[in-house]
């Protein structure tokens, strides 16, 4: 929502991967990192590609562990030991294993590595949602995987009926 008062989640648009009455987890899906690619970030790792890779950017997936990487993927690729399903036909990877996986003809129909993630303490996200700093929609290909970065977050407040210019920063009650 505006007015969140965080910019590192001004206009964010982020899939919840993981929600338990301990934590959630979820994954920014559109800050590009600037001038990083998936393909050079897999070179400077040391991961040899043997296929052509497609020049998807890296994202800034939140704030927590921005050293590690997380690949959000559909679910033609699972990973037994580490893979952890997110929605229905998307899975989350966060091994080494997964970057080799993306350098070769194993490769996940759809993808997105992000840097970093989001994250909530015991109850923190449930308080948030209920004061309005956050919306919630259900994913689709297109938010999760699309490279529309610049308007993920008016595609999803559109998936719930929302335009941009019926928001306020100001929170209220009725």
């Amino acid at each position: 929502m505006p007015g969140i008062g965080d910019p590192r989640f001004d206009h964010a648009v982020v899939v919840m991967c993981a929600h338990t009455p301990e934590h959630a987890m979820g994954l920014a899906l559109n800050r590009p990192v600037d001038g990083l690619t998936v393909p050079s970030l897999l070179e400077r790792l040391g991961v040899e590609s043997t296929i052509e890779l497609p020049e998807e950017l890296v994202l800034f997936g939140g704030p927590v562990e921005r050293e590690r990487g997380f690949v959000l993927h559909t679910d033609d690729y699972l990973c037994a030991d580490s893979s952890m399903p997110v929605a229905r036909g998307v899975a989350l990877t966060a091994t080494r294993e997964i970057l080799q996986v993306m350098a070769d003809d194993r490769r996940p129909r759809r993808s997105m590595l992000a840097l970093g993630y989001a994250g909530w303490g015991p109850g923190q996200l449930e308080k948030e949602i209920l004061e309005s700093v956050w919306l919630t929609c259900d994913p689709d290909e297109a938010l999760l995987f699309g490279d529309d970065y610049d308007n993920k977050w008016a595609l999803a407040l559109a998936k719930i009926g929302v335009s941009a210019g019926m928001l306020s920063s100001q929170a209220g009650r009725a």
